[in-house]
């Protein structure tokens, strides 16, 4: 057992589970922390993209009285009808435009450098929709959206394909754009993720299954424990936080640390792998 490989692979989780569902790019953060600590193969993709279900697993679990609920309900209920509706018709258009676009942006965009840059853009467009009139959220509750409200918030998480974007980010901020509340706005992020990360991580696996062994299942299974075990506790402390806060923090921080990724690039303090 390779100890030092398992040791990457907790980190790789950690880092997974802080900034999956976080306006700052679990992506990101992995293409980076993937390329400092040597793990940035097509395996190391693979991995990256899998270690997404153990953070899936901890929302599930802190939203679970509302999933289970809304499953009860829909043979009778049009209000959990609707949210199901809303998930799979926002759910779509990643799965339309990753099928045709994946494999082009993966094999093209993700490096550091234009992880670092999309950290900065992403940033200053936080601070543009924090700067909205509080008159101008008109949906206040998950289940007051409508298939139109999904639609668009589903188009604006495909803006996520992007590595560095944040999948949250543009959920969340591309939901408060378009009118819902923080709040709203973060749980209908949460729950878009469950079915848009679960398929990403299988598509994944199958179709790069011939990368990978029994050997690997030790480094998968440290990874997925970590992810899950950090995202759970992020989630938690996230909810408690919109309750009282804005996202401005993480837009300074994404800014900050996009520069310092560039500037040590262009330096060569620091030589990210590409």
């Amino acid at each position: 057992m390779d100890i030092v490989l398992l040791t990457k692979a907790a980190i790789m989780g950690i880092v997974e589970g802080l900034t999956e569902f976080l306006p700052i790019s679990s992506t990101g953060h992995l293409i980076l922390a993937g390329a400092l600590l040597g793990l940035d193969d097509d395996k190391a993709k693979v991995f990256d993209i899998a270690i997404q279900t153990g953070a899936i697993l901890a929302v599930i679990m802190v939203y679970w009285q509302k999933i289970k609920s809304t499953v009860l309900a829909l043979p009778t209920q049009r209000s959990a009808q609707q949210l199901a509706l809303n998930v799979l018709v926002g759910f779509l258009p990643a799965v339309v435009l990753g099928l045709l676009f994946g494999k082009v942006i993966k094999a093209h965009l993700f490096t550091p450098i234009v992880v670092a840059s999309t950290f900065i853009i992403g940033g200053f467009i936080i601070l543009w929709a924090e700067r909205r009139p509080a008159t101008s959220v008109r949906v206040h509750n998950v289940d007051d959206m409508s298939t139109l409200d999904a639609l668009k918030v589903g188009l604006v998480q495909c803006f996520a394909m992007i590595p560095g974007t944040s999948r949250s980010g543009s959920t969340i901020i591309g939901g408060m754009l378009l009118g819902l509340s923080r709040q709203t706005a973060t749980d209908f992020s949460f729950f878009l993720a469950i079915p848009t990360l679960i398929g990403a991580g299988v598509y994944s696996l199958y179709k790069e299954r011939a990368l990978l062994s029994m050997a690997d299942a030790p480094m998968f299974a440290v990874g997925l424990l970590f992810s899950f075990l950090s995202a759970w506790l992020c989630v938690r402390w996230l909810l408690r936080y919109i309750s009282s806060h804005n996202f401005v923090p993480f837009a300074w921080y994404r800014i900050v640390f996009g520069l310092v990724v560039l500037g040590t690039a262009w330096s060569g303090l620091v030589v990210w792998a590409e």
